[in-house]
């Protein structure tokens, strides 16, 4: 029998007596985590170094914690400074074969995955996708002229070589029972942070941290993407309300302190929607993220719309990453 999100949720935010049962399982499993990083530290597994600096978003746990956001920020930030950045990506949730897909605002999310679509619509930067990123970050590079490569969520692939690692975490919900997989929700031991060039963290940061923070646009219909509303719009009433992304208690509660009568629809990250998920017939509005509109249009009407988000991070991150970046060019950054 499957164990419930929820129970899993359970046994990993707390000490959950299950929990205990299973770490043997997690010493065996951060055992090999280990010796597999080791093992491309010592050169016994081929790291892959490609032409132009790569800079690594990802995380040391399961579920989100914000990684696209800030993988659309930078984008648009090395844009604004003269770059042409490129976004290499996994695809997950997608059914990508073996060949390096590019992918573009009007991709299929169902091939190539809901989060690159979303990023090549809103960074408008040259994205692919492939099982090793390493062939994509190439390809880009090739075919593209891009002089910069992104990768999201890649911390762990350490066959592509990298300039910068960029760990997110989520301040409220941290690394959980702190434990690994499956007694907990750690990919990684919370000690890879110390090897990372950044922790940032969403909402609530700790020491040595940098917040990352969002911000809330207006509602943007799904059938006509020029037209916009202002969520306060929706105040007093009743409105469906569907999330296929992890964690998204923060985007509930934004939306209920708007005075929103929320009609909670939950489905598993990276959930592959059908008509029927997002159709009530009833005549009420439909807000839904940014994430799982890229899936939805095709089932969409005028009841239908997502709320856009947008990170902020602070200047002393800025400042510090302009520095890396000019140490990384000049040859001076050591590994």
């Amino acid at each position: 029998m499957l164990l419930s999100k929820e129970f899993i949720e359970e046994i990993w935010q707390s000490k959950h007596p299950l929990g205990y049962l299973l770490l043997p399982l997690s010493w065996i499993y951060k055992l090999i985590i280990i010796l597999r990083r080791l093992c491309y530290q010592s050169g016994l597994i081929a790291v892959n170094q490609i032409d132009v600096p790569v800079i690594i978003v990802g995380n040391i746990s399961v579920g989100g914690t914000g990684k696209t956001p800030l993988v659309v920020w930078l984008a648009d930030y090395f844009k604004n400074k003269g770059f042409k950045p490129g976004i290499v990506s996994r695809g997950y949730g997608g059914q990508l074969s073996g060949k390096t897909q590019q992918v573009r605002p009007d991709s299929d999310p169902r091939i190539v995955g809901d989060e690159p679509v979303l990023i090549s619509k809103r960074t408008a930067c040259p994205v692919a996708v492939a099982v090793k990123r390493r062939k994509a970050a190439e390809e880009l590079i090739e075919y593209c002229d891009c002089d910069l490569i992104l990768c999201d969520d890649g911390l762990q692939h350490y066959s592509l070589a990298r300039d910068i690692e960029i760990s997110v975490i989520d301040g409220q919900r941290r690394f959980g029972n702190n434990r690994c997989l499956p007694a907990g929700p750690l990919r990684e031991p919370i000690s890879r942070l110390k090897s990372v060039d950044f922790v940032v963290s969403k909402y609530v940061a700790a020491r040595h941290e940098y917040k990352m923070e969002y911000s809330y646009g207006d509602l943007v219909s799904l059938t006509e993407p020029v037209k916009t509303c202002p969520v306060s719009e929706l105040a007093g009433e009743s409105v469906h309300v569907i999330a296929g992304i992890g964690n998204p208690d923060r985007y509930f509660s934004y939306l209920r302190n708007q005075k929103i009568k929320l009609i909670l629809h939950e489905f598993p990250d990276h959930h592959a929607f059908i008509a029927d998920d997002i159709n009530f017939n009833d005549g009420l509005p439909v807000v839904m993220t940014e994430k799982d509109a890229v899936k939805c249009t095709a089932y969409a009407t005028q009841l239908h719309w997502y709320l856009p988000i947008t990170a902020t991070l602070p200047d002393s991150f800025t400042y510090r990453l302009d520095a890396l970046m000019k140490d990384i060019i000049n040859g001076q950054k050591t590994t």
